[in-house]
């Protein structure tokens, strides 16, 4: 007689960390102080060694400038030769995407890819997305939707076993959805309020476009995504350029911001628009029509900001969704970001640094289930 096996419990041992090279440990660490550094390499390695000697992160074996010759020879730094005779180091664009998949795993680390193009508006009707109904056969559905089974089962409860029929109204098909596509300007603040108050907003704020870019890039590829950044002005910024946004000392222009991102949604076929704003600081300036600024840092002004809500209102009509992103929580400022959501009828969340990422993920997910215009 064959002996029972005896069940297993639980068995604890001390944690072992997975292993990792050298080379991947400083890795990890470089990757967060060359972001924090807007891609400064030598203030990045400056601060890796400081790093080093207060705990002691290589060895005898493997320092420093070993790691910075495997980076050399992995491709993420480049030597530059200056016209001048000056040497320094660049980083590539590998390395460039190696950090906007970095930014990926921090904030949305628990996701899995989907299909491209994956998704779902509250719409229904043909497509390849099946949602789990059923409904009755419509001229026009596709026979491979057919359920086989749902529909004989029709068959026999509306015309018996024992005289087999089957007509067109026991067809049962398996409803599916239409797939969406979104086209999502974000626009980042980078006005010097970003970096006051011994607080650094911008480096969550570029994380998590690099983050987001990435998404769109690898589950999402369909999509598009626009970066602008706003100061006194807003401009576009290329995605490759995200590691190394700096703030400026500049007020902070919501306007130009608004108004740059609606020419670029202008410009796109997608029906559903979106622009996600990164901000922490009330609008402060004005482009003026003899091309100068209209500047008061003082308070809320109301010049400035019927302006904007102005702008906030012009953006609905256009069936553009304006989500602001408050990474502040003055009340006074408050007032002014719910008057200019209700002008647009957005979305305004106040938020601190940490659950930011999330935050823009869960409400650019659900924003793929709206109705197409």
């Amino acid at each position: 007689m064959k002996k029972a096996e005896r069940n297993k419990g639980f068995v604890f041992k001390q944690y072992e960390e997975p292993f990792q090279t050298p080379f991947d440990k400083l890795f990890e660490i470089f990757k967060e102080l060359i972001t924090h550094t807007s891609g400064d390499f030598d203030e990045a390695i400056d601060w890796l060694r400081e790093l080093d000697k207060e705990f002691r992160l290589t060895t005898p074996e493997y320092t420093i400038d070993d790691f910075i010759e495997d980076l050399k020879n992995k491709g993420y730094i480049v030597e530059r030769l200056g016209f001048g005779g000056g040497e320094g180091v660049d980083i590539t664009s590998k390395m460039e995407k190696a950090l906007r998949q970095n930014a990926l795993n921090q904030i949305f680390g628990k996701m899995r890819k989907g299909k491209s193009g994956n998704h779902k508006t509250n719409y229904q009707g043909r497509s390849d997305e099946n949602t789990g109904d059923f409904r009755g056969y419509q001229y026009g559905d596709n026979l491979e939707k057919i359920s086989v089974t749902e529909s004989l089962k029709n068959a026999q409860i509306n015309h018996g076993i024992g005289d087999f029929s089957l007509s067109e109204n026991d067809l049962v098909v398996e409803d599916t959805q239409f797939k969406s596509q979104m086209s999502t300007v974000l626009m980042i603040d980078i006005s010097h309020s970003m970096i006051l108050y011994g607080e650094d907003r911008i480096t969550p704020a570029k994380k998590v476009a690099m983050a987001l870019s990435e998404l769109i890039l690898t589950r999402y590829p369909k999509d598009s995504l626009d970066v602008i950044v706003f100061g006194n002005d807003a401009w576009p910024i290329a995605i490759k350029d995200l590691p190394y946004l700096q703030v400026g000392p500049f007020h902070t222009n919501t306007v130009a911001g608004v108004q740059l991102a609606m020419d670029i949604l202008r410009r796109k076929r997608h029906a559903n628009k979106q622009i996600f704003m990164i901000t922490d600081g009330k609008p402060s300036c004005l482009n003026m029509p003899d091309g100068t600024y209209y500047k008061n840092p003082m308070g809320l002004d109301p010049i400035i900001t019927s302006k904007c809500y102005s702008v906030a209102a012009q953006a609905r009509k256009l069936g553009i969704t304006i989500t602001t992103f408050m990474i502040t929580a003055d009340p006074y400022l408050q007032e002014f970001v719910d008057e200019f959501t209700a002008s647009n009828r957005g979305k305004a969340y106040y938020t601190g640094l940490g659950d930011l990422g999330e935050m823009i993920f869960e409400d650019y997910e659900e924003n793929r289930k709206k109705r197409i215009r």
